[in-house]
């Protein structure tokens, strides 16, 4: 990363973003016989999570397109993920990153983004990730020079960014044979690319959209899609069924995980993990895929994993 050019933004990290790891769950208690349950640990990406993969895309797209220079500025609503993914780019590629985050980002976020020498503004914490994504479009309504509105949720480098490698990657893990993939909807890109990718591939796949149980959540980077700003890339014909998760449920998880299988995921992998153990109860055999977007270190300072309040 040290060796990458800021005038030369295509090749850098490419070889390092995606190729992320698929590990069969074989210790989780409730999996039936017949059923195989995989996981694929984004936590392997160089910043840390799933949300690598559509950042590098539309931070290599918006180069191609001039709308980024180097020195110029990113502008993006986040709930922390993609923001340290951006954080990262930027510095690696020479490229100012200003993000809009709703002020109750846990502390691991925080500190991240402070190392990387992100421009954070911070917005209402009661309006959630909503209120991040309102705060960036006006920022970007005043037209300032060199700023480029990266806008995650409507950008369809997002859900290409999954279409192109995280659908191409199971695929090729799974040599053609999984039946279900699981996913939890945020920006929703990583449904929206991987579904359109395995549905090309194999018609008779099943798509399950995770999302919160209620409006109000401990999900971070979630969203409850009947009481939230719908992303634009979401396409409601893309999954065959919704499953809702409780915090509580996606949490329980979490320590399930790492007791059961060694692995330290977050709140979102729980819950993905959680509706996927609820899709193999129902099913009689099959290969259900999902991922866990990032790990459990960035929230090691979250009561439910015994961190202070």
């Amino acid at each position: 990363m040290s060796q990458a050019h800021a005038d030369s933004p295509g090749p850098a990290l490419p070889g390092l973003v995606g190729h992320t790891p698929l590990l069969e769950l074989r210790r989780l208690q409730g999996v039936p016989a017949g059923v195989r349950l995989f996981v694929k640990l984004e936590s392997r990406n160089p910043g840390g999570s799933v949300k690598d993969r559509p950042a590098l895309a539309i931070v290599q797209d918006a180069f191609r397109s001039g709308k980024l220079t180097p020195g110029g500025t990113l502008l993006d609503a986040t709930s922390g993920n993609t923001g340290i993914a951006y954080a990262m780019l930027g510095a690696a590629l020479g490229f100012h990153v200003r993000l809009c985050i709703p002020t109750n980002a846990n502390r691991e976020r925080k500190a991240m983004l402070a190392a990387y020498g992100a421009e954070v503004v911070w917005t209402d914490p009661l309006e959630g990730s909503d209120g991040a994504i309102r705060r960036a479009r006006e920022i970007a309504a005043g037209r300032e020079s060199g700023l480029f509105h990266a806008d995650q949720y409507s950008n369809p480098a997002n859900w290409r960014a999954h279409y192109e490698t995280t659908g191409v990657e199971i695929l090729e893990q799974t040599n053609g044979e999984v039946t279900h993939f699981v996913a939890g909807l945020g920006t929703t890109g990583t449904l929206m690319g991987v579904g359109r990718r395995l549905r090309e591939e194999l018609p008779a796949v099943t798509l399950v959209a995770v999302q919160p149980d209620s409006a109000f959540h401990g999900l971070e980077g979630l969203k409850h899609l009947e009481t939230a700003i719908v992303p634009g890339i979401y396409d409601p014909g893309i999954p065959d069924r919704h499953v809702f998760v409780a915090t509580e449920a996606a949490q329980e998880m979490v320590l399930r995980l790492a007791r059961e299988e060694g692995i330290l995921t977050g709140p979102s992998g729980g819950a993905a993990v959680a509706a996927s153990l609820r899709v193999a109860g129902e099913v009689a055999q099959g290969t259900i895929v999902t991922l866990l977007p990032d790990g459990g270190e960035r929230y090691l300072g979250d009561t439910f994993l015994g961190g202070a309040a």
